[in-house]
């Protein structure tokens, strides 16, 4: 009977073995909102207030792409990227307005494709990729969705659901609007996140944590405003913002380790554009900030740990970016894009990640199209520009893009600028207006008639 009995317990171990062995990886990703270049304290341009040791030892525990970028130098045009894989633009999202008003529903969506491998998905925090039902994330292929649906200023403790929409509006379970919702929104996502690591910890799942931090509202509990003397008060409540957005990925990290699924978990890190002006984010070295197609509004923290597969406490100096996501993200889980699907034209970031290549893009490109800003990456060469003002930068040479080689290079600036108009032109209509920028005149402005 002993004997019987053990060899159950070996078949059910060799059973739980296989399974183990078969399952596909998890999938988290952690967006953040308007955090600056500098403000993680990884980065050694990082000035003293800066503080986060849960980011610190993700960057430790994986990759850093020291060349990481968002698609957009504003919000939901990247979100719009980052779930399909795809240039935004192909789909006429060009600007922040036109994300959040919503993307086209024939495309396919980031959950969708996994599905098809048995991954459960949860969206949390900030959507911004529509505001009515059909755009609502459980519509649109996520199993569970915590958060809002309207753009990053959404207070962060105030959940009244008839707060403007432009401001964030109801908070959602679902499809529900939840009436009685208390606490400081940051923690509330973290909280909803770390429930459902716990609820699907048996099967493969895709998580995608979008906190609204460090965006504005400038608001943080006062006694960890209080932890922080800058001389800016704006700054300050910035710091206390990212204290509790570095808690949240600790608390994340700690839910994976306890579930015991860690090890096998690839968590992607970045933020969705560069750093606010107007919350004095710091984004050293860098020039610009959001709203601007210079690296500071478009080159962001990005960090991707795999702790089965990719070497702890390493960089990636390629040129990778938030549309390379659901790539990899298929890859990881060993599966093709949905038979029929659209092309996709971000790349599978692991070949670069294992430094086996040098290079996954020809060019990456970036465009707000009527709003007057685009920009062409080539190698170590960077066109831009900016309602009117032109560009050309060394960025091996240059990262701080202050010696405009526009004049001194004019036949790269050329090249660039045609590689720029042929990838334009393949780019579609946004649902309203046009594209194409149109420079306003400057003209000295008409003496209005005196009143007699």
């Amino acid at each position: 009977m002993k004997l019987f009995s053990c060899f159950i317990l070996c078949l059910l171990g060799v059973g739980h073995l296989a399974f183990a062995e078969n399952r596909k990886p998890n999938i988290v990703i952690i967006l953040s909102d308007d955090q600056g270049y500098a403000d993680v304290s990884y980065n050694p341009h990082s000035p003293k207030e800066v503080s986060t040791p849960n980011i610190d030892n993700l960057a430790k525990s994986g990759v850093v792409c020291t060349q990481g970028y968002a698609s957009g130098y504003v919000c939901s045009p990247t979100r719009a990227g980052l779930m399909t894989g795809r240039y935004q633009q192909r789909f006429g999202i060009y600007t922040a307005g036109e994300g959040g008003s919503g993307m086209p529903l024939d495309e396919i969506w980031f959950p969708t494709h996994l599905k098809q491998a048995g991954y459960r998905s949860g969206a949390f925090g900030k959507w911004h990729l529509g505001l009515t039902e059909d755009y609502n994330a459980v519509n649109r292929g996520f199993d569970y969705f915590y958060g809002f649906m309207g753009r990053g200023a959404h207070d962060y403790w105030d959940y009244d659901s008839e707060s403007a929409i432009k401001f964030g509006g109801a908070v959602y379970r679902n499809l529900e609007i939840l009436k009685n919702e208390k606490g400081y929104i940051t923690t509330r996502i973290t909280e909803e996140a770390v429930d459902f690591i716990q609820r699907e910890k048996d099967q493969p799942f895709f998580a995608y944590v979008a906190y609204n931090a460090v965006h504005a509202p400038a608001q943080a509990p006062e006694e960890d405003v209080q932890r922080y003397d800058t001389g800016d008060e704006t700054r300050n409540i910035l710091m206390a913002m990212l204290y509790h957005l570095d808690l949240g990925v600790g608390e994340i990290v700690n839910a994976l380790k306890d579930a015991g699924v860690y090890d096998d978990t690839i968590i992607i890190y970045l933020s969705d554009n560069g750093g606010a002006g107007t919350m004095h984010a710091n984004n050293a070295p860098l020039r610009g900030a959001k709203q601007f197609t210079y690296e500071g509004g478009i080159r962001v923290p990005f960090i991707v740990s795999w702790p089965n597969k990719l070497k702890a406490g390493s960089t990636c100096d390629v040129p990778v970016w938030s549309t390379d996501i659901l790539p990899t993200a298929l890859a990881v889980a060993g599966i093709d894009p949905l038979p029929g699907s659209k092309p996709l034209d971000g790349k599978n970031m692991l070949p670069a990640l294992l430094g086996k290549t040098d290079k996954i893009h020809d060019a990456l490109y970036w465009c707000s199209g009527s709003d007057g800003k685009w920009a062409v990456r080539q190698g170590d060469w960077k066109y831009l520009f900016e309602r009117g003002e032109v560009g050309l930068y060394n960025l091996a040479e240059d990262i701080a893009e202050k010696d405009n080689l526009k004049d001194s290079h004019p036949e790269k600036l050329q090249e660039l600028k045609k590689l720029y108009d042929e990838w334009f032109a393949q780019m579609g209509e946004p649902a309203a207006g046009s594209k194409n920028y149109k420079r306003k005149s400057r003209g000295k402005k008409k003496k209005k008639p005196a009143i007699k």
